[in-house]
């Protein structure tokens, strides 16, 4: 594979006065949008602002902006984010609309001081129509798992893997499908809602006004639903309450950060202490990743299309825990030990080098075997 070559963004950037700073900005995301890059770091330091791009799940080296633009174009983020533009010492977050910098796509902003200088991060929101169960590019036998939990009236989907591993986007296939189908009360709690979805209600988090995941979930059961997705378990009370919605006749989708299925069913049973209903909740487990696929220009010999990366696109790997009746039993005596997935990440992983999709390389990055 050709070594690496980092982006560079064509047009020059200009050191002069105040009236550029927008033009840098919209440079920037305008580059991000042509190449597909998800987020754009902007890291200042004494001489400037180093910038880089998320591409494909990978930080990606773009330009240098020299320190007479930098404040400059910090401020005018800042400003389009409607945020305090002279607060430096203390992170920020907001939101820069689409029309603003002329971008198919609103803005998430985070911006954090560090010891070299404030650090800013622009997420690119995904404004696509978005992918079908069937788009995600899982197994048949995965997929086949998740449409048939998708049809059954009550029970709990959890999913884990890390961030950037494609939850995001498998939990909105679910609510597409769920939408499609037109004949139950969908609700969502989100922490944003990073994409709207007709015949969905949809809920997010304000955690500064006391709207946290479970009291979002407490309200809105009484809001009659009869499938609710909650963005994230993070405590014992959410937990519970998804649990406890499964169990009453609710389908519920969520995620839960832990390292393997069988992790998640360990979390799981720390957070709530009643296995039996654990066991009598839980319905599937999805573990996934991603994976760069290798370019197909280029047969992942580096080119401009994959700007020389050998990469371009990714697919998941999925690792698969469909519970049973069995395994319902282990749950309750806690003997987790003896429960396993149909497939592991790294067979998972395997089949898809053997397929000729991605390659062993990509395979150790991702998974570390």
């Amino acid at each position: 594979m050709t070594a690496f070559q980092p982006v560079i963004i064509p047009e020059s950037v200009p050191p002069g006065n105040q009236g550029e700073a927008p033009k840098v900005v919209e440079s920037l995301i305008r580059q991000a949008t042509n190449v597909g890059a998800s987020d754009i770091h902007l890291q200042a330091h004494a001489k400037g602002v180093t910038v880089s791009f998320r591409f494909d799940g990978v930080i990606t080296p773009g330009p240098e902006l020299p320190a007479e633009i930098a404040d400059r174009v910090f401020g005018r983020i800042k400003f389009l984010a409607q945020l305090k533009t002279y607060q430096d010492s203390m992170p920020q977050d907001g939101r820069i609309e689409a029309r603003l910098v002329h971008s198919p796509t609103d803005i998430r902003v985070a911006t954090y001081p560090t010891v070299t200088g404030e650090k800013i991060v622009l997420r690119l929101f995904n404004t696509g129509p978005g992918k079908s169960v069937e788009q995600l590019g899982f197994s048949n036998e995965v997929a086949s798992e998740l449409e048939t939990f998708l049809r059954e009236p009550a029970g709990m989907l959890l999913l884990t893997g890390p961030a950037g591993s494609g939850k995001t986007t498998t939990i909105y296939a679910c609510l597409r499908a769920l939408a499609k189908s037109g004949d139950r009360h969908v609700i969502t709690i989100e922490d944003p809602v990073e994409q709207i979805i007709p015949g969905v209600m949809q809920t997010e988090v304000n955690e500064a006004r006391g709207l946290d995941f479970a009291k979002a979930a407490r309200h809105l059961l009484r809001q009659d639903p009869q499938a609710l997705i909650i963005g994230e378990i993070r405590d014992e009370e959410t937990a519970n309450i998804a649990v406890r919605a499964a169990l009453t006749g609710h389908l519920v989708i969520s995620t839960l950060h832990a390292g393997s299925c069988n992790g998640v069913l360990e979390r799981l049973l720390v957070l709530c202490t009643d296995h039996s209903a654990v066991a009598a909740s839980l319905s599937l487990v999805l573990n996934q990743r991603l994976m760069r696929k290798l370019c197909t220009e280029c047969t992942g010999n580096g080119c401009a299309t994959c700007l020389q990366t050998g990469y371009q696109g990714r697919v998941p790997v999925v690792e698969c825990l469909r519970l049973t009746n069995d395994s319902r039993a282990r749950i309750r005596a806690n003997a987790l030990q003896a429960i396993a997935p149909k497939q592991t990440l790294e067979e998972s992983a395997r089949a898809l080098i053997q397929q000729g999709v991605t390659n062993a390389a990509e395979k150790l990055r991702i998974l570390g075997l």
